[in-house]
């Protein structure tokens, strides 16, 4: 008998929670982060035509891209800057290569406390971690699958 009064309090209290939470602007969300994700994306494939201009064959030019949005996405996360974005963009800012270095070096910062060895050293690739042996693993078995065929 308790527990049935026990349920229905809480599915009570459940259904007076969903009615006071706010609903999300979810166009507004969208919209941000399409207009964030575009941008980071234009603006690296600038700097891939400009280095392609510039003599670069494509191998090369997207090398030296993907190195210099890393290294953009690393310095805005040092200054500040990325966490700012990335709270107003939300996934826009996560799905290309910025975010993978605002992974790190987020992480790296967050345990810069502990020291370089057992914090940073250690404790870096907590988040991005998971997406390096992902990655790994299936880059080496699409490998050996082609070399065997």
């Amino acid at each position: 008998m308790e527990k049935s009064v026990q349920s229905y309090r809480q599915q009570e209290y459940q259904a007076m929670v969903h009615s006071l939470k706010p609903s999300p602007p979810i166009l507004k969300n969208a919209l941000a982060a399409f207009s964030v994700g575009g941008f980071i994306c234009a603006f690296g494939q600038v700097f891939f035509n400009l280095f392609s201009q510039m003599g670069m064959n494509e191998k090369d030019a997207g090398t030296v891209v993907i190195i210099l949005m890393l290294f953009i996405g690393a310095f805005l996360t040092g200054l500040g800057i990325y966490d700012n974005l990335g709270k107003f963009a939300g996934a826009g800012s996560i799905i290309p290569i910025t975010g993978f270095a605002n992974s790190i070096v987020s992480s790296a910062m967050e345990w810069k406390r502990e020291g370089y060895l057992f914090g940073v050293g250690a404790r870096m690739f907590t988040i991005a971690g998971p997406v390096l042996v992902y990655g790994l693993l299936s880059s080496a078995m699409i490998g050996l699958i082609a070399f065997l065929w």
